[in-house]
């Protein structure tokens, strides 16, 4: 089960971070693009690189038979998902080892059996996790959902049964809007995962979202590598993410580590993957309760590898190959805290609307304890196919408050001109009195968006900068001098 060429079956940053880690490996790396991403950054740092369909997601990256003809073509041995698109569909496993490819990541039977957010529940429940009460009716007709949510008392989630992202979810708290939010509720699960089974769980009040990052192998090992906070949502999507949780007590992490490293081996998992909760509370008499799992390795999945010091995706491929963990639970530790921040081409004063257009200005921030993960470059057409993700933003010190004012610097020499992001929108989050002391929770961010979304002029003299650094070629040797200086590094957070 030597792994040698790896198909990468994704694009943007996850694309060019595990291209980047074949490279470590020694494996040869192979990405995959569609029309749209013809002279992506992620089809450049690969080795090789082949052509799938046209820009249309269908006829590109979430068609198997364009990716199981694109790893015949290059002899690849070997599929890695990334996250998105294919990476939780079990019949891209099961298609895999029909071809006898080696796929990165859990098994099918895992993926279906955790896909399912009812039976994924029971399962928990019965291995002993804890689990947020619940109900799954029988009638699953609008009117059978509605007792439901009445039996179970007022506020509560109706929630899709399959699929995740906050899609198919709507709060209920009161009679007169229930049959409207289920009508929707099911809709909207229908669109997006082809199921419109509902299940209700009680609404846990103002939750933190804290998950935990657990691995397996093929021998019986299972670890967790600690927790992360993702209670910094919109609309269920998470916004910044870091490690360790400023909520979680040493006994508290403890526990939700054991339920974690239970769930992983109730649900006879391998690999990479997440087991997410809803924390109640905070401290030793917190409670946390079992939301999902995720059968794939996060977005967030860098701010693991900083404090606890590992390659994840190193270690997806050893796990693959039949090897063993490359750690055990006690040689495993924490080291100082790390944040990451997504940035996004999108506008936040315009309901966070996905923004496209040439990257005009593209200056990533360096320095002790940071990273960016991007998936593209100066010069670069956003545009406006795929997800509007530019990068991620990871920042690691030795306390949450150092890390904090890392990434309020590294934010603030990052400028992007050509199209919105949301950097400013990110500096003021990570400035906000909530999030400094740490008092997050799920509705954070709408809580304070009319300050957060607020629309500041460009200063002048950004404007200026951006003219010397993005002007044709054809200068005046003294207009050429002072490009070579970078006007831009005059400046300082105009994006604030």
């Amino acid at each position: 089960m030597t792994i040698r060429r790896v198909l990468i079956a994704n694009r943007g940053e996850i694309a060019v971070r595990i291209a980047r880690a074949c490279r470590e490996a020694g494996l040869e790396s192979i990405a995959v693009y569609s029309d749209a991403d013809a002279d992506a950054l992620h089809v450049r740092v690969a080795d090789q690189a082949v052509r799938i369909g046209p820009a249309a997601p269908a006829e590109s990256y979430l068609s198997i038979a364009a990716l199981l003809d694109a790893a015949a073509k290059s002899k690849a041995d070997a599929i890695h998902p990334g996250y998105g698109f294919l990476s939780e569909r079990p019949e891209l496993p099961r298609a895999c080892a029909q071809a006898g490819i080696t796929f990165i990541g859990p098994p099918a039977e895992v993926m279906e059996r955790m896909g399912s957010k009812i039976g994924a529940r029971a399962l928990m429940h019965g291995a002993g996790v804890p689990i947020v009460p619940g109900e799954t009716p029988r009638d699953q007709s609008d009117h059978g959902v509605l007792a439901a949510a009445r039996g179970m008392g007022y506020p509560v989630l109706v929630k899709a049964s399959a699929g995740g992202g906050g899609k198919g979810m709507r709060a209920v708290t009161r009679d007169g809007d229930a049959i409207e939010a289920i009508g929707a509720a099911r809709r909207e699960a229908v669109a997006a995962f082809g199921d419109g089974t509902l299940y209700v769980e009680r609404l846990i009040a103002r939750p933190r979202h804290v998950e935990v990052q657990i691995f397996a192998d093929s021998h019986g090992n299972v670890v967790h590598l600690f927790e992360r906070e993702c209670s910094v949502q919109r609309r269920h999507q998470k916004v910044i993410e870091e490690s360790p949780s400023p909520a979680v007590s040493t006994e508290l992490r403890r526990r939700m580590g054991d339920a974690a490293v239970a769930a992983a081996r109730a649900a006879g998992y391998r690999n990479a993957g997440t087991i997410e909760f809803l924390v109640e509370g905070e401290g030793e008499h917190a409670k946390f309760f079992f939301l999902e799992m995720n059968t794939r390795l996060q977005v967030e999945h860098p701010v693991t590898e900083a404090v606890a010091g590992v390659d994840l995706v190193r270690a997806q491929f050893i796990v693959a190959e039949g090897g063993r963990l490359p750690w055990t639970q006690a040689t495993l530790s924490q080291r100082g805290h790390a944040l990451e921040c997504r940035i996004y081409a999108e506008d936040p004063a315009n309901g966070f609307l996905p923004q496209a257009g040439p990257l005009r200005l593209y200056r990533e921030p360096s320095g002790p304890g940071v990273r960016v993960d991007s998936g593209v470059r100066e010069g670069d057409r956003v545009g406006v196919n795929y997800d509007p993700l530019l990068a991620k933003l990871i920042v690691h010190a030795e306390s949450r408050e150092a890390a904090r004012v890392r990434a309020l610097s590294a934010l603030g020499d990052y400028p992007v001109l050509g199209t919105r992001t949301n950097i400013p929108f990110l500096i003021r989050l990570l400035e906000l009195p909530a999030f400094r002391d740490g008092r997050l929770h799920t509705g954070m961010i709408d809580e304070h968006l009319a300050e957060l979304t607020r629309q500041d002029e460009i200063p002048v003299e950004a404007l200026v900068a951006a003219a010397f650094a993005t002007a044709p070629a054809a200068r005046s040797d003294s207009d050429q001098a002072a490009t070579d200086r970078d006007p831009w590094s005059t400046l300082h957070r105009w994006g604030r």
